[in-house]
């Protein structure tokens, strides 16, 4: 028997475990993989994201090791003509992004937990929930025949999230966009300014970060292209890696190339752009007697304004706030009222989450799609005027756990 599952060591769940124990509530992670799984190499934490890891009392570990940026640079590849956007933010003001490793985030997050607190290689096969002695409490069956009750199980198992299908949450759509992300390396230091580059063509935008003197963060996306480039090249990342190379970025500037050329293909890796509908998640149900779902199982969303991941750390803040109103003063978790509990907590993040998708996808289309002038036209205008008004949403602070 559990006090609390959550479902996933991602971003979310790791989070959601770490503001669970700052108020008294241990929970148990179940993680499917094997291990702590780096996927999406690298991820810009904005100011609201920092809120949040400060009231999980771990924003000073990261901030110590990653610089903050305050500009960057976008390029029209066919004009050359560029553009400099800069971030509403100065040194020291709390106000700052950066751009971190994703596998030190989740390590750092780890660090926080009690021992024992993450089961890896435990798959879900089942969930259901019955009445015990007046209270609702939950069954999940695991693949190797491990059956364990909990008072309140939270999803954090991602875009395909198992929880948020139990819900009966409408399946995330695709796009019609694909990414490619990777990690570039340069043993000998690159020599280049602590900025962010972008550059964008006719329904292709692509850009690169450097995370420390060694290493870049790259990514490219375009319109879904002809042949599925994860299927199709059998998920080999040195595939993938040439096509963007030799293809689909040929006509990119000598420096971005060069970059993609520098990769550690252990760090490749390919993905449609989901997301979900925002009216699903104003209208669809985020929460059902005591099981809900938290971080990319409840909004997944395009990555045009870097808002997956913190918008996932805000829930974990929130969540474990209204949880914490369910402690007796035993210190034990009271099941009597924790619908309500997590009823309270959905009215808080449904509003702001579908908003943010919403500015996300809007966001990509305007960077990426079409060529006609008014197209052009509208892009020149949102770096210039919008793009700082729009950002201005991840300035949001989630609050304190107590």
């Amino acid at each position: 028997m559990e006090e609390v599952v959550i479902v996933g060591a991602g971003i979310a769940g790791l989070a959601t475990a770490v503001a669970l124990d700052k108020v008294g509530v241990r929970a148990l992670v179940l993680e499917r993989a094997e291990g702590l799984r780096a996927t999406g190499t690298a991820i810009a934490l904005f100011p609201n994201a920092w809120h949040a890891l400060a009231a999980l009392g771990v924003s000073d570990k990261l901030a110590s090791i990653y610089e903050p940026f305050f500009k960057g640079y976008v390029t029209d590849v066919k004009t050359k003509a560029t553009q400099e956007v800069r971030y509403d933010a100065s040194k020291g003001s709390g106000d700052e992004q950066r751009v971190v490793h994703r596998k030190v985030l989740l390590e750092v997050l780890a660090e926080e937990l009690p021992p024992n607190t993450i089961r890896f290689s435990s798959k879900l096969t089942s969930i259901e929930t019955q009445v015990e002695q007046g209270s609702s409490v939950c069954i999940l069956a695991l693949e190797d025949g491990t059956i364990i009750k909990s008072k309140v199980v939270i999803g954090c198992d991602g875009v395909h999230s198992r929880i948020a299908r139990w819900l009966g949450l409408g399946t995330p759509v695709d796009s019609g966009r694909s990414g490619i992300r990777g990690l570039a390396v340069y043993p000998q230091g690159h020599g280049l300014n602590h900025e962010l580059r972008q550059f964008g063509d006719v329904s292709k935008r692509a850009g690169f970060m450097p995370l420390n003197n060694k290493e870049i963060f790259w990514f490219f996306v375009c319109k879904a292209p002809p042949k599925d480039i994860g299927a199709d090249m059998g998920g080999d990342p040195n595939l993938q890696r040439r096509e963007v190379a030799d293809n689909l970025a040929k006509d990119f500037p000598p420096l971005y190339l060069d970059i993609v050329g520098h990769s550690d293909l252990s760090t490749v890796t390919w993905a449609p752009l989901m997301f979900r509908y925002p009216w699903d998640v104003i209208l669809g149900n985020l929460t059902r007697a005591n099981i809900t779902v938290a971080g990319d199982a409840m909004h997944p969303m395009t990555p045009d304004l870097g808002q997956g991941g913190c918008l996932a750390l805000e829930d974990a803040v929130v969540l474990g706030r209204h949880i914490r109103s369910s402690i007796s003063k035993w210190g034990e978790l009271e099941t009597r009222d924790i619908s309500s509990t997590l009823e309270r907590y959905m009215r808080e993040r449904r509003w702001r989450a579908a908003m943010l998708i919403t500015a996300s996808f809007l966001s990509g289309w305007v960077q990426q799609d079409g060529s006609s002038w008014r197209t052009r036209f509208l892009r020149d205008i949102f770096y210039k005027f919008l793009l700082v008004r729009v950002l201005s949403a991840s300035r949001y602070n989630c609050g304190k756990l107590c």
